[in-house]
């Protein structure tokens, strides 16, 4: 390239830096994400994770890269800044905030204690309630497609209700984390799917619908062990606890389900995703105003008194994921450093000298490295965009079809996600019970190590893909145009 081509090339960017050499080898360009790794598993120790922190820990991370490059530092940022540009990471951002705005316009309308009213005169208690409480969460994760957001909408309404009918403690606090882990796994709208789909190239409707058996099967027997063991608790029957529990309720919140439909149907249908959550968005507002389940000021509003200035549920559904937006581009960017620096390939090297020829061992291997990233990664979204670098490389090496990438990236992300006392939704859900005790004296409160074993939804998922891996499964590679085949190409 000329001097003159060269500099129109930096001029407008347009530059690609194909290769980058660091000073301990292929490994060097590790250090962005191993310290990023690092600094997840140190503040989740200490209790101090969150969104914002992770985000400083990549950006320190990045920056360590810097003084570990052995070419020009030029050609570092430039090809830091071909990783921020990535489709996969924009792609995903902006899902998400789609996402996001459909979310909190839904819980704006109330479908949360439209959900509690079902529970409310079903006169469930003990067990049955625990088993109920998981279906409804379920339910309301995989419409609104935040198992956080579900997580605290349910140990703040759900949770009080079920220890005033009996409902056992740890069961109930496991069943709400079990609810949030199956709509978190299947939800066309949820973060971790768009990230599985987007990161493995494949299509959302396409993803969620070749999923939906292993989410079944999973949720069939937890739902029968949260029913058998999730009675035993001291029902605080009295006309004061009954009564608080009454005032949450309302059942004309169920109209909600109408846009989660006509989303579900829409994306299920081939709707690019964009499309179907703006469909729902623009029929849950008229459906709020007209039924006066809400003020419109309630979704958006200008408010010159505050620093927002706008405000409202459209403007949460984005604010919301604005830390974690930031998070996945720079984790993208830092996975890209590991292809420019040739650690993908040594590694995908040393995987297929043990892996050889077996479908199986690949899905292991993807099936470990997914599982050892979520174990150590308190975040499950940042886990799964760390981890699906490896499964897309490993995955296309043999042939199995972005699909069953996908669902081995998101199932294990999602259920193990819920289930380690140090994750991000397990805290989240027991500092909400903890909240709630203010409120309703009687309250026990669930330490996190507690819940650990009981989230049945999140270890059955988890199980059920591993021995989806062992036995193939579901297994489909590949084909010639990209569609699914039960054989394997051998050109």
């Amino acid at each position: 390239m000329s001097n003159k081509s060269e500099e129109l090339a930096r001029a407008t960017g347009d530059r690609r830096v194909q290769k980058l050499e660091f000073r301990v080898g292929a490994f060097g360009a590790v250090i962005p994400l191993l310290f990023f790794v690092i600094w997840a598993i140190t503040t989740s120790v200490l209790q101090m994770s969150s969104e914002i922190g992770l985000v400083m820990g990549a950006v320190i991370g990045l920056a360590l890269g810097l003084f570990f490059c052995k070419s020009k530092w030029e050609d570092y940022a430039q090809g830091l800044f071909d990783g921020l540009a990535q489709p996969i990471g924009v792609i995903a951002m902006v899902a998400w905030f789609y996402a996001g705005m459909f979310a909190q316009v839904l819980q704006v309308g109330g479908l949360v204690e439209g959900l509690v009213w079902i529970g409310a005169i079903t006169g469930l208690t003990g067990g049955l309630f625990v088993a109920l409480t998981f279906l409804l969460a379920a339910t309301f994760s995989t419409a609104v497609g935040t198992g956080y957001g579900t997580t605290v909408a349910f140990c703040t309404l759900m949770y009080p209700a079920g220890i005033a009918v009996g409902a056992e403690p740890v069961m109930l606090f496991a069943a709400i984390l079990a609810g949030a882990v199956f709509g978190d796994n299947l939800a066309p709208v949820s973060d971790t799917t768009i990230v599985s789909a987007t990161t493995q190239d494949a299509d959302v409707p396409g993803v969620v619908r070749s999923r939906f058996k292993y989410s079944i099967v999973a949720a069939v027997p937890a739902t029968i062990l949260f029913a058998i063991f999730g009675g035993g608790g001291t029902a605080q029957t009295t006309e004061t606890a009954i009564s608080e529990m009454i005032k949450s309720t309302n059942p004309f919140g169920l109209i909600m389900l109408v846009p989660f439909v006509i989303v579900l149907v829409l994306a299920l249908t081939g709707h690019h995703l964009i499309t179907s959550l703006t469909w729902g968005i623009v029929t849950a507002i008229p459906l709020i105003v007209m039924l006066n389940l809400g003020e419109f000021s309630d979704i958006i509003r200008f408010n010159p008194d505050s620093d927002a200035i706008v405000e409202g549920a459209l403007i949460n559904g984005v604010s919301g994921y604005m830390n974690m937006a930031i998070l996945i581009l720079l984790i993208v960017a830092a996975a890209h450093l590991l292809r420019l620096g040739g650690t993908m390939e040594v590694i995908t090297k040393g995987l297929v000298k043990w892996i050889q020829s077996s479908i199986r061992r690949a899905e292991l291997a993807i099936w470990g490295i997914v599982a050892l990233l979520n174990s150590a990664i308190t975040i499950n979204t940042a886990a799964e965009i760390a981890a699906a670098p490896f499964v897309r490389e490993l995955g296309e090496k043999y042939r199995i079809h972005r699909y069953r990438r996908a669902n081995m990236l998101d199932a294990v992300t999602s259920a193990l996600g819920y289930i380690f006392p140090w994750g991000a939704p397990v805290l989240l859900g027991w500092s909400t019970i903890k909240l709630m005790k203010d409120q309703y004296e009687w309250l026990p409160v669930v330490e996190p190590l507690a819940v650990f074993p009981f989230v049945f939804q999140g270890w059955f998922l988890a199980i059920v893909m591993l021995i989806a891996a062992l036995t193939s499964w579901g297994l489909r590679y590949e084909g010639k145009n990209g569609e699914e085949s039960k054989e394997r190409s051998q050109d």
